[in-house]
Protein backbone atom coordinates (compact mmCIF):
# COMPACT_ATOMS: atom_id res chain seq x y z
CA UNK A 1 0.00 0.00 0.00
CA UNK A 2 1.06 3.25 -1.15
CA UNK A 3 2.14 4.92 2.39
CA UNK A 4 3.53 8.26 0.57
CA UNK A 5 1.15 10.65 -1.63
CA UNK A 6 -0.84 9.22 -4.30
CA UNK A 7 -1.91 11.03 -7.41
CA UNK A 8 -5.82 10.72 -7.94
CA UNK A 9 -6.79 13.86 -10.24
CA UNK A 10 -8.85 13.82 -12.90
CA UNK A 11 -7.14 12.67 -16.76
CA UNK A 12 -4.03 14.17 -17.30
CA UNK A 13 -3.56 16.34 -19.81
CA UNK A 14 -1.49 15.95 -23.09
CA UNK A 15 0.05 18.99 -22.83
CA UNK A 16 1.36 17.60 -18.98
CA UNK A 17 5.04 16.32 -19.63
CA UNK A 18 5.99 14.00 -16.65
CA UNK A 19 9.39 13.07 -16.16
CA UNK A 20 10.55 10.51 -13.22
CA UNK A 21 14.04 11.20 -11.43
CA UNK A 22 15.70 8.23 -10.07
CA UNK A 23 18.23 9.40 -7.03
CA UNK A 24 17.05 12.35 -4.79
CA UNK A 25 21.01 13.66 -3.97
CA UNK A 26 21.62 17.52 -5.49
CA UNK A 27 21.64 16.62 -8.84
CA UNK A 28 18.28 14.92 -8.62
CA UNK A 29 16.13 17.91 -7.07
CA UNK A 30 18.14 20.62 -9.25
CA UNK A 31 16.90 18.37 -12.75
CA UNK A 32 13.51 18.82 -10.59
CA UNK A 33 13.61 22.55 -9.33
CA UNK A 34 14.91 23.23 -13.25
CA UNK A 35 12.15 21.46 -14.81
CA UNK A 36 9.25 22.80 -12.77
CA UNK A 37 10.74 26.53 -12.89
CA UNK A 38 10.05 26.37 -16.59
CA UNK A 39 7.21 27.59 -18.51
CA UNK A 40 5.64 24.43 -19.58
CA UNK A 41 3.45 22.18 -17.94
CA UNK A 42 5.24 19.64 -15.82
CA UNK A 43 4.91 16.68 -13.30
CA UNK A 44 7.84 15.18 -11.94
CA UNK A 45 8.39 12.51 -9.56
CA UNK A 46 11.71 12.32 -7.75
CA UNK A 47 12.02 8.60 -6.95
CA UNK A 48 14.89 7.04 -4.07
CA UNK A 49 15.24 3.95 -2.91
CA UNK A 50 15.55 5.07 0.96
CA UNK A 51 12.72 6.71 2.76
CA UNK A 52 15.07 9.98 3.23
CA UNK A 53 16.09 11.87 0.69
CA UNK A 54 19.08 14.28 0.11
CA UNK A 55 21.52 11.53 -0.87
CA UNK A 56 24.84 12.53 0.27
CA UNK A 57 24.01 15.69 1.80
CA UNK A 58 22.49 13.20 4.37
CA UNK A 59 24.73 10.75 4.15
CA UNK A 60 28.02 11.50 3.00
CA UNK A 61 28.77 14.90 3.99
CA UNK A 62 30.39 15.03 7.15
CA UNK A 63 28.45 15.22 10.14
CA UNK A 64 30.78 18.13 11.40
CA UNK A 65 29.65 20.15 8.51
CA UNK A 66 25.52 21.27 9.40
CA UNK A 67 26.51 24.59 7.39
CA UNK A 68 26.62 22.62 4.07
CA UNK A 69 23.62 20.36 4.58
CA UNK A 70 21.73 24.01 4.74
CA UNK A 71 21.56 23.47 0.82
CA UNK A 72 18.54 20.95 1.86
CA UNK A 73 16.41 24.82 2.72
CA UNK A 74 16.26 25.34 -1.19
CA UNK A 75 15.70 21.00 -2.05
CA UNK A 76 12.52 21.56 0.50
CA UNK A 77 11.24 24.47 -1.59
CA UNK A 78 10.97 22.62 -4.58
CA UNK A 79 9.84 18.86 -3.10
CA UNK A 80 7.26 21.42 -1.21
CA UNK A 81 5.87 22.26 -5.01
CA UNK A 82 2.77 20.26 -6.45
CA UNK A 83 4.41 19.36 -9.42
CA UNK A 84 7.46 17.71 -7.72
CA UNK A 85 7.22 14.34 -5.72
CA UNK A 86 9.24 12.68 -3.77
CA UNK A 87 8.77 8.67 -3.30
CA UNK A 88 10.52 6.85 -1.36
CA UNK A 89 11.21 3.33 0.05
CA UNK A 90 10.83 2.70 -3.66
CA UNK A 91 13.68 0.66 -5.32
CA UNK A 92 14.88 0.69 -8.86
CA UNK A 93 15.67 -3.37 -9.90
CA UNK A 94 14.24 -4.68 -6.86
CA UNK A 95 10.68 -2.45 -7.04
CA UNK A 96 10.41 -1.67 -10.33
CA UNK A 97 12.83 -1.47 -13.49
CA UNK A 98 13.60 1.16 -15.60
CA UNK A 99 11.91 -0.08 -18.17
CA UNK A 100 8.83 0.18 -16.86
CA UNK A 101 9.12 3.60 -15.65
CA UNK A 102 9.83 4.46 -19.34
CA UNK A 103 6.42 3.16 -20.03
CA UNK A 104 4.90 5.27 -17.33
CA UNK A 105 6.59 8.09 -17.94
CA UNK A 106 7.26 10.85 -20.98
CA UNK A 107 11.25 10.99 -19.84
CA UNK A 108 13.51 9.08 -17.31
CA UNK A 109 16.56 10.63 -15.58
CA UNK A 110 19.10 8.53 -13.63
CA UNK A 111 20.32 10.74 -10.63
CA UNK A 112 21.56 7.47 -9.11
CA UNK A 113 24.58 9.16 -7.71
CA UNK A 114 28.20 7.37 -6.86
CA UNK A 115 28.21 4.94 -3.88
CA UNK A 116 30.34 1.96 -4.21
CA UNK A 117 34.36 2.50 -3.71
CA UNK A 118 36.77 2.21 -6.46
CA UNK A 119 39.17 -0.56 -5.50
CA UNK A 120 43.01 -0.03 -4.93
CA UNK A 121 43.41 -3.08 -7.24
CA UNK A 122 46.24 -4.21 -5.59
CA UNK A 123 47.17 -7.71 -3.05
CA UNK A 124 45.59 -7.86 0.44
CA UNK A 125 42.78 -5.59 -0.34
CA UNK A 126 40.44 -8.26 1.21
CA UNK A 127 42.25 -8.20 4.46
CA UNK A 128 40.29 -7.44 7.19
CA UNK A 129 41.07 -3.45 8.52
CA UNK A 130 40.76 -2.33 4.69
CA UNK A 131 37.89 -0.01 4.41
CA UNK A 132 36.95 2.25 1.97
CA UNK A 133 35.37 5.77 1.82
CA UNK A 134 31.92 4.45 0.94
CA UNK A 135 31.89 2.17 4.22
CA UNK A 136 33.22 4.61 7.16
CA UNK A 137 31.80 7.96 5.73
CA UNK A 138 28.06 5.62 5.44
CA UNK A 139 28.98 4.12 9.24
CA UNK A 140 29.56 7.53 11.47
CA UNK A 141 27.00 9.22 8.71
CA UNK A 142 24.15 6.51 10.34
CA UNK A 143 23.45 5.39 6.27
CA UNK A 144 21.28 2.69 6.76
CA UNK A 145 23.90 0.28 4.41
CA UNK A 146 26.21 0.36 6.53
CA UNK A 147 25.12 0.95 10.26
CA UNK A 148 25.85 -2.61 11.45
CA UNK A 149 29.68 -2.73 10.50
CA UNK A 150 31.92 -2.97 12.76
CA UNK A 151 35.39 -0.90 11.55
CA UNK A 152 38.59 -2.16 13.03
CA UNK A 153 39.36 0.95 15.10
CA UNK A 154 41.63 -0.82 17.94
CA UNK A 155 44.55 0.53 16.46
CA UNK A 156 46.54 3.23 17.49
CA UNK A 157 47.82 4.12 13.30
CA UNK A 158 45.61 4.48 10.49
CA UNK A 159 46.93 4.99 6.69
CA UNK A 160 44.40 6.79 4.24
CA UNK A 161 44.81 6.52 0.47
CA UNK A 162 43.72 9.69 -1.36
CA UNK A 163 44.17 13.34 -1.44
CA UNK A 164 40.73 14.53 -1.80
CA UNK A 165 38.23 16.16 0.82
CA UNK A 166 36.88 12.64 1.64
CA UNK A 167 40.06 11.68 3.10
CA UNK A 168 40.44 14.89 5.09
CA UNK A 169 36.99 14.62 6.34
CA UNK A 170 37.41 11.03 6.91
CA UNK A 171 41.09 12.02 8.91
CA UNK A 172 39.36 14.57 10.96
CA UNK A 173 36.38 12.91 12.01
CA UNK A 174 38.67 10.04 13.26
CA UNK A 175 40.86 12.46 14.87
CA UNK A 176 38.66 15.18 16.94
CA UNK A 177 37.74 15.02 20.49
CA UNK A 178 33.87 13.98 21.63
CA UNK A 179 33.66 17.73 22.67
CA UNK A 180 34.65 18.72 18.81
CA UNK A 181 32.16 16.90 17.74
CA UNK A 182 28.83 18.30 19.40
CA UNK A 183 26.70 19.95 16.89
CA UNK A 184 27.39 17.42 14.48
CA UNK A 185 24.94 14.57 13.90
CA UNK A 186 27.28 11.74 14.02
CA UNK A 187 26.12 8.28 14.53
CA UNK A 188 26.38 7.91 18.42
CA UNK A 189 27.54 4.38 17.76
CA UNK A 190 30.53 5.66 15.90
CA UNK A 191 31.06 8.59 17.98
CA UNK A 192 31.45 6.17 21.22
CA UNK A 193 33.82 3.51 18.84
CA UNK A 194 36.11 6.59 17.78
CA UNK A 195 36.30 7.84 21.44
CA UNK A 196 37.82 4.64 22.62
CA UNK A 197 40.07 4.65 19.37
CA UNK A 198 43.84 4.44 21.02
CA UNK A 199 44.51 6.61 18.33
CA UNK A 200 47.80 7.88 17.68
CA UNK A 201 49.12 8.65 13.83
CA UNK A 202 47.11 8.93 10.80
CA UNK A 203 49.10 9.06 7.44
CA UNK A 204 47.21 10.73 4.46
CA UNK A 205 49.26 9.63 1.28
CA UNK A 206 48.61 11.09 -2.55
CA UNK A 207 50.76 9.71 -5.30
CA UNK A 208 51.44 12.95 -6.77
CA UNK A 209 52.71 16.46 -4.91
CA UNK A 210 50.69 18.99 -3.31
CA UNK A 211 49.99 21.32 -6.00
CA UNK A 212 47.74 18.06 -7.29
CA UNK A 213 46.01 17.26 -4.43
CA UNK A 214 42.41 18.09 -4.38
CA UNK A 215 41.79 19.51 -0.93
CA UNK A 216 40.03 22.88 -0.67
CA UNK A 217 41.69 25.22 1.54
CA UNK A 218 38.74 25.50 4.13
CA UNK A 219 39.08 21.69 4.71
CA UNK A 220 42.97 21.21 4.67
CA UNK A 221 42.66 24.76 7.12
CA UNK A 222 40.22 23.23 9.62
CA UNK A 223 43.11 20.55 10.37
CA UNK A 224 45.60 22.83 11.89
CA UNK A 225 42.51 23.60 14.26
CA UNK A 226 42.47 20.58 15.96
CA UNK A 227 42.51 19.91 19.66
CA UNK A 228 44.48 16.83 20.19
CA UNK A 229 45.61 16.20 16.65
CA UNK A 230 48.52 18.04 14.93
CA UNK A 231 49.17 18.35 11.19
CA UNK A 232 52.55 17.58 10.06
CA UNK A 233 54.44 17.92 6.37
CA UNK A 234 57.93 16.83 5.22
CA UNK A 235 58.90 20.70 3.99
CA UNK A 236 61.07 18.15 1.36
CA UNK A 237 57.73 17.03 -0.54
CA UNK A 238 56.62 21.10 -0.77
CA UNK A 239 58.20 23.40 -3.85
CA UNK A 240 59.74 26.31 -3.06
CA UNK A 241 57.75 29.93 -3.64
CA UNK A 242 59.23 31.05 -6.47
CA UNK A 243 56.84 29.61 -8.64
CA UNK A 244 53.80 30.85 -6.34
CA UNK A 245 52.77 33.47 -8.53
CA UNK A 246 51.80 31.46 -11.57
CA UNK A 247 49.85 29.26 -9.47
CA UNK A 248 45.66 29.84 -9.23
CA UNK A 249 44.20 31.01 -5.96
CA UNK A 250 43.31 27.95 -4.56
CA UNK A 251 46.42 26.54 -4.78
CA UNK A 252 48.41 29.21 -3.17
CA UNK A 253 46.05 28.53 -0.45
CA UNK A 254 47.02 25.07 0.00
CA UNK A 255 50.39 25.48 -0.05
CA UNK A 256 50.19 27.60 2.55
CA UNK A 257 48.34 25.30 5.27
CA UNK A 258 50.75 22.63 4.15
CA UNK A 259 54.11 24.95 4.46
CA UNK A 260 52.54 25.88 7.70
CA UNK A 261 51.88 22.40 8.65
CA UNK A 262 55.61 21.98 8.05
CA UNK A 263 56.68 24.23 10.67
CA UNK A 264 54.81 21.68 13.48
CA UNK A 265 56.22 19.30 15.86
CA UNK A 266 55.27 15.99 16.17
CA UNK A 267 55.93 16.79 20.38
CA UNK A 268 53.25 19.01 20.19
CA UNK A 269 49.86 17.01 20.06
CA UNK A 270 48.93 13.55 21.10
CA UNK A 271 47.87 12.27 17.61
CA UNK A 272 49.74 13.35 14.53
CA UNK A 273 48.11 13.58 10.89
CA UNK A 274 51.45 13.33 8.30
CA UNK A 275 50.53 14.43 4.86
CA UNK A 276 52.74 12.22 2.84
CA UNK A 277 53.23 13.05 -0.77
CA UNK A 278 54.87 11.39 -4.28
CA UNK A 279 53.58 7.86 -2.85
CA UNK A 280 51.24 4.89 -3.95
CA UNK A 281 50.60 2.07 -2.68
CA UNK A 282 51.55 -1.34 -4.38
CA UNK A 283 51.03 -4.19 -1.62
CA UNK A 284 48.68 -4.57 1.71
CA UNK A 285 50.79 -6.50 3.91
CA UNK A 286 49.13 -9.12 6.86
CA UNK A 287 47.62 -12.26 7.42
CA UNK A 288 44.25 -12.13 8.54
CA UNK A 289 44.05 -8.42 9.02
CA UNK A 290 46.05 -5.93 7.40
CA UNK A 291 49.27 -4.52 9.59
CA UNK A 292 50.82 -2.36 6.96
CA UNK A 293 51.11 -1.34 3.27
CA UNK A 294 54.27 -1.23 0.84
CA UNK A 295 54.29 1.70 -0.90
CA UNK A 296 56.08 2.84 -3.75
CA UNK A 297 57.95 6.76 -4.11
CA UNK A 298 56.72 8.05 -7.12
CA UNK A 299 57.53 11.50 -9.29
CA UNK A 300 55.39 13.30 -12.13
CA UNK A 301 57.24 13.26 -15.17
CA UNK A 302 55.47 15.22 -18.46
CA UNK A 303 52.03 14.69 -16.62
CA UNK A 304 52.38 11.32 -15.90
CA UNK A 305 52.63 9.63 -11.91
CA UNK A 306 55.33 6.94 -12.21
CA UNK A 307 57.15 4.27 -9.52
CA UNK A 308 60.52 5.19 -8.86
CA UNK A 309 60.94 1.48 -7.32
CA UNK A 310 61.62 3.49 -4.31
CA UNK A 311 59.80 1.21 -2.10
CA UNK A 312 59.08 1.82 2.05
CA UNK A 313 56.93 -0.27 4.65
CA UNK A 314 54.26 1.79 6.77
CA UNK A 315 52.52 -0.05 9.53
CA UNK A 316 48.61 0.27 10.54
CA UNK A 317 45.81 -1.45 11.47
CA UNK A 318 43.39 0.21 9.74
CA UNK A 319 44.04 1.70 5.84
CA UNK A 320 40.85 3.22 4.47
CA UNK A 321 40.54 4.66 0.86
CA UNK A 322 39.20 7.30 -0.75
CA UNK A 323 40.50 7.47 -4.13
CA UNK A 324 37.28 7.81 -5.76
CA UNK A 325 33.29 6.44 -6.03
CA UNK A 326 31.78 4.55 -8.94
CA UNK A 327 27.88 4.37 -9.35
CA UNK A 328 25.91 1.39 -9.52
CA UNK A 329 24.85 -0.67 -13.18
CA UNK A 330 20.92 -1.01 -13.23
CA UNK A 331 19.89 -3.62 -15.97
CA UNK A 332 19.23 -2.83 -18.79
CA UNK A 333 21.33 0.44 -19.16
CA UNK A 334 24.54 0.50 -20.66
CA UNK A 335 27.37 1.07 -17.80
CA UNK A 336 30.96 1.78 -18.44
CA UNK A 337 32.66 -0.58 -15.83
CA UNK A 338 35.85 1.53 -16.60
CA UNK A 339 34.82 5.24 -15.76
CA UNK A 340 32.06 3.60 -13.12
CA UNK A 341 29.17 6.04 -14.73
CA UNK A 342 26.61 5.45 -17.35
CA UNK A 343 27.24 5.36 -21.02
CA UNK A 344 25.87 9.16 -22.18
CA UNK A 345 26.14 11.68 -24.75
CA UNK A 346 26.49 14.96 -23.04
CA UNK A 347 23.81 13.15 -20.61
CA UNK A 348 21.92 11.33 -23.40
CA UNK A 349 21.68 7.30 -22.85
CA UNK A 350 18.74 6.23 -25.01
CA UNK A 351 15.34 7.84 -26.46
CA UNK A 352 13.96 9.45 -23.81
CA UNK A 353 16.45 7.71 -20.71
CA UNK A 354 19.11 10.81 -19.52
CA UNK A 355 21.79 10.87 -16.94
CA UNK A 356 22.47 13.82 -14.32
CA UNK A 357 25.41 14.46 -11.87
CA UNK A 358 27.96 11.68 -10.55
CA UNK A 359 25.92 9.06 -13.02
CA UNK A 360 26.93 11.15 -15.93
CA UNK A 361 30.07 12.78 -15.36
CA UNK A 362 31.37 10.31 -12.92
CA UNK A 363 32.39 11.49 -9.00
CA UNK A 364 34.28 14.86 -10.15
CA UNK A 365 32.75 18.64 -8.55
CA UNK A 366 31.01 19.85 -5.86
CA UNK A 367 27.18 19.81 -4.68
CA UNK A 368 26.93 23.49 -6.58
CA UNK A 369 28.28 21.59 -9.79
CA UNK A 370 25.16 19.43 -10.16
CA UNK A 371 23.46 23.35 -10.75
CA UNK A 372 24.23 23.90 -14.06
CA UNK A 373 24.15 19.98 -15.00
CA UNK A 374 20.47 19.80 -13.77
CA UNK A 375 19.70 22.90 -15.84
CA UNK A 376 21.40 21.49 -18.85
CA UNK A 377 19.68 17.92 -18.52
CA UNK A 378 16.23 19.85 -17.52
CA UNK A 379 16.41 22.04 -20.96
CA UNK A 380 17.64 18.83 -23.00
CA UNK A 381 14.64 17.25 -22.01
CA UNK A 382 11.82 19.77 -22.61
CA UNK A 383 13.78 20.57 -26.47
CA UNK A 384 13.95 16.50 -27.03
CA UNK A 385 10.60 15.13 -25.77
CA UNK A 386 7.17 15.67 -26.07
CA UNK A 387 3.84 14.86 -23.83
CA UNK A 388 2.80 10.95 -24.62
CA UNK A 389 -0.32 11.03 -22.85
CA UNK A 390 1.61 8.48 -20.24
CA UNK A 391 0.01 7.52 -17.14
CA UNK A 392 3.23 9.29 -15.19
CA UNK A 393 1.98 9.39 -11.71
CA UNK A 394 -1.58 7.86 -11.84
CA UNK A 395 0.30 4.59 -13.25
CA UNK A 396 3.30 4.34 -10.51
CA UNK A 397 0.52 4.84 -8.07
CA UNK A 398 -1.54 1.87 -9.42
CA UNK A 399 2.31 -0.21 -9.47
CA UNK A 400 3.22 0.27 -5.92
CA UNK A 401 -0.72 -1.17 -4.54
CA UNK A 402 -0.29 -3.77 -6.75
CA UNK A 403 2.65 -4.99 -5.25
CA UNK A 404 2.18 -3.90 -1.91
CA UNK A 405 5.40 -1.45 -1.78
CA UNK A 406 5.11 0.80 1.77
CA UNK A 407 6.63 4.11 -0.73
CA UNK A 408 6.43 7.33 1.52
CA UNK A 409 6.47 10.85 0.09
CA UNK A 410 7.73 14.13 1.12
CA UNK A 411 5.15 14.35 3.79
CA UNK A 412 6.22 11.44 5.47
CA UNK A 413 9.60 12.10 5.31
CA UNK A 414 9.07 15.25 7.51
CA UNK A 415 7.29 13.06 10.00
CA UNK A 416 10.47 11.46 10.15
CA UNK A 417 12.80 14.34 10.36
CA UNK A 418 10.78 15.98 13.30
CA UNK A 419 11.07 12.44 15.17
CA UNK A 420 14.64 12.73 14.66
CA UNK A 421 15.12 16.41 15.67
CA UNK A 422 13.11 15.77 18.67
CA UNK A 423 15.31 12.89 20.15
CA UNK A 424 18.40 15.08 19.22
CA UNK A 425 20.26 15.69 22.44
CA UNK A 426 22.49 18.39 23.72
CA UNK A 427 23.60 20.33 21.01
CA UNK A 428 23.26 17.61 18.31
CA UNK A 429 21.01 18.80 15.37
CA UNK A 430 18.89 15.42 15.06
CA UNK A 431 19.49 11.82 16.23
CA UNK A 432 19.07 9.95 12.93
CA UNK A 433 17.54 6.38 12.57
CA UNK A 434 19.54 3.64 11.82
CA UNK A 435 16.78 1.26 10.56
CA UNK A 436 14.37 1.89 7.96
CA UNK A 437 11.61 -0.43 10.22
CA UNK A 438 12.11 2.44 12.67
CA UNK A 439 11.95 5.21 9.90
CA UNK A 440 8.72 3.54 8.54
CA UNK A 441 6.84 2.92 11.81
CA UNK A 442 7.44 7.10 12.16
CA UNK A 443 5.29 7.12 9.08
CA UNK A 444 2.49 4.59 9.61
CA UNK A 445 -0.07 3.30 7.54
CA UNK A 446 -2.40 5.94 7.35
CA UNK A 447 -3.35 7.22 3.85
CA UNK A 448 -2.36 10.70 2.73
CA UNK A 449 -4.48 13.38 0.79
CA UNK A 450 -4.30 13.32 -2.79
CA UNK A 451 -1.46 15.64 -4.63
CA UNK A 452 -2.98 17.10 -7.59
CA UNK A 453 -0.37 18.62 -10.37
CA UNK A 454 -0.56 22.62 -10.86
CA UNK A 455 1.74 24.77 -12.65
Amino acid sequence: MLAGGCYCGGDVSTDLLQVAIIGSGPAGYYTAEALAESIHAVSVDVIDRLPTPFGLIRTGVAPDHQSIKNVTKRYDQTASRDDVRFVGNLSIGRDVSVAELLDLYDAVVLATGALQDRKLGISGEDLAGVRGSADIVGWYNTHPDYVALTPELNTPSVVIIGNGNVAIDVARVLAKTEAEMAGSDISPKAKDAISRMPLRTIRIFGRRGPMDASFTPKELGEMGRLERAVPLVDKADLPSMDGDADLEPKQRKVLAALRGFGDHSAQEKPVQVHFGFYARPVEILGHDRVDGVLMERTRVENGACIGTGEMFTVPCGLLISCIGYRSSAIEGVPFDERLGRFVNNDGFISDRLYAVGWARRGPTGTIGTNKPDGAEIAKRILNDVQPMDKPGRKGLDALIAKRQIRAVTFRDWQKIDAAERQAAEGENPRLKFARLDDMLDVVGNEAIETQQVKK
